[in-house]
């Protein structure tokens, strides 16, 4: 039994490499690293704040890495945190951290819109639709590995 990648499964994990190379690069260009910039975006997707639990939820990355980001953009000034309950955290932009985002994760989920708005409804329902597709089937499988 041939145990390699198929054609198709070669040029998916090529592009989702690419693609993620691709997000590496304009980091290094906005020179911001890339777990900060997930908590820049994360905020900027929400608005000026959003929970610390919706940082780790959304973009699965691990506490840890998340956390160790927070404290130097905290350091930065460029956010700060506040507590909501006893359980929860809201990270917010501070004024200069308006500014930072604005120039980095702001633009980048504007070139996001854009690349979308310039495709077909249709177009974007699909990709959407087989993503989600095999995001739940492949969790679904795994799920069965023990």
């Amino acid at each position: 039994m041939k145990i390699g990648s198929s054609k198709e499964l070669k040029r998916y994990n090529y592009l989702a490499g690419e693609l993620d190379a691709a997000y590496h690069e304009i980091n290094v260009k906005l020179k911001m690293s890339d777990s900060a910039m997930i908590i820049l975006y994360a905020i900027c997707d929400q608005g000026d704040a959003c929970l610390l639990r919706d940082i780790y939820w959304q973009f699965g990355i691990s506490k840890q890495t998340i956390n160790s980001a927070l404290r130097k953009l905290e350091e930065e000034q460029i956010v700060f945190l506040e507590a909501v309950d006893a359980k929860n955290k809201r990270v917010c932009l501070t004024p200069k951290g308006r500014e930072v985002a604005a120039r980095t994760a702001k633009r980048i989920i504007e070139m996001e819109n854009d690349i979308f708005s310039s495709w077909t409804k249709e177009d974007v329902e699909k990709y959407l639709e087989l993503s989600e597709r095999y995001l739940h089937d492949f969790k679904e499988r795994s799920a069965q590995i023990e």
